[in-house]
């Protein structure tokens, strides 16, 4: 018995290893690279679900209630960074632009919904109730007006908090739907018997979303355990016959269209980006709760970024054709 749960705790961690460095190749053949989408992205973290083994590997119907519910982050034909590609148990995540809104962070840093209290009858309204009950005449008549003036006074006083509380409301909703449309979206491609190893690739990768993206070449072989020392993959155009030279492809890294814009990753400063995508043509600032963030709108090479930044540090962007 010892024997047998030896063997399958060794059998989970050459799993856990090989899944590992799997991601570490997938990581380093897709992080950085700009791709173009093919279909609306819904603005969450949600994503799309992809099962490239099914028949009929996108259900439409989940997509267009999530872009009904979220709002659409990404257009049709939209180019964006691929951000992250994580490996999970029965799927691959392709983070685009940061992955959509609604993660841990996400929340944390969203300000809380504000909500009115109103005030009960006062204890001066009581007494005055009180008093009104074992009085007559005008007396009467002066303590009923009284308790009327105070009781208008309360309710405007509720009125007033309650148009606060919606307005402060409607600035969070507004607040949220802007970070929402700013924050990317991803594909989640699904496996339902588990990964098999030849999705484990960067080409198993393209085949699994070529119908929804949109690759600017087809990428490099990328071996499951690459070494330390290798090149990080790169997508090549045009590849070379069997007999040409391995140098005769060249990477999309020394093209024009990749610029600048390809370098970008969130963590840079303020004039880093800015020594990389040039002066901003459109500048703005937002407050959320106690955070300013710093809007930036960025062209070079035929693409748009709209960066922002916090404290002066890059911590979301988006990428679209102009």
């Amino acid at each position: 018995m010892r024997r047998i749960i030896g063997a399958a705790v060794a059998l989970a961690a050459m799993a856990r290893g090989a899944a590992a460095q799997n991601e570490a190749a997938l990581r380093q053949a897709f992080e950085g690279r700009t791709v173009a989408v093919k279909i609306d992205m819904p603005a969450t973290s949600q994503g799309v679900n992809v099962y490239p083994q099914d028949g009929m590997p996108l259900d439409y119907r989940e997509l267009a209630q999530r872009l009904k519910d979220n709002g659409t982050a990404l257009k049709m034909g939209t180019s964006i960074m691929v951000t992250k590609v994580v490996v999970k148990k029965d799927h691959i995540e392709f983070q685009l632009g940061g992955g959509g809104y609604g993660t841990f962070g996400d929340w944390m840093t969203s300000p809380s919904s504000v909500n009115s209290i109103s005030e009960g009858e006062s204890q001066r309204e009581k007494d005055l109730k009180s008093a009104i009950k074992n009085s007559s005449g005008d007396e009467k008549k002066r303590l009923e007006r009284e308790l009327s003036s105070e009781r208008s006074s309360r309710e405007r006083e509720n009125s007033k908090a309650q148009a606060e509380a919606a307005q402060a409301n409607m600035a969070r909703e507004a607040n949220i739907r802007t970070k929402r449309l700013d924050a990317g979206s991803r594909f989640n491609i699904y496996y339902r018997q588990g990964i098999p190893p030849e999705a484990l690739t960067a080409d198993g990768v393209v085949k699994a979303l070529e119908k929804f993206v949109t690759f600017p070449d087809a990428p490099a072989a990328v071996a499951t355990s690459p070494a330390p020392a290798a090149p990080r993959a790169s997508f090549v155009s045009n590849p070379a016959p069997a007999s040409a030279a391995p140098a005769a492809a060249p990477p999309v890294d020394a093209a024009p269209s990749a610029g600048g814009v390809a370098a970008l990753k969130k963590g840079m400063s303020l004039k880093d980006v800015e020594t990389l995508l040039g002066p901003a043509s459109t500048a703005s600032e937002t407050k959320n709760g106690t955070m300013t963030v710093a809007k930036r709108t960025y062209r070079k090479d035929g693409l748009e970024v709209a960066a922002s930044f916090v404290g002066g540090v890059l911590i979301d962007f988006a990428i679209k054709p102009i």
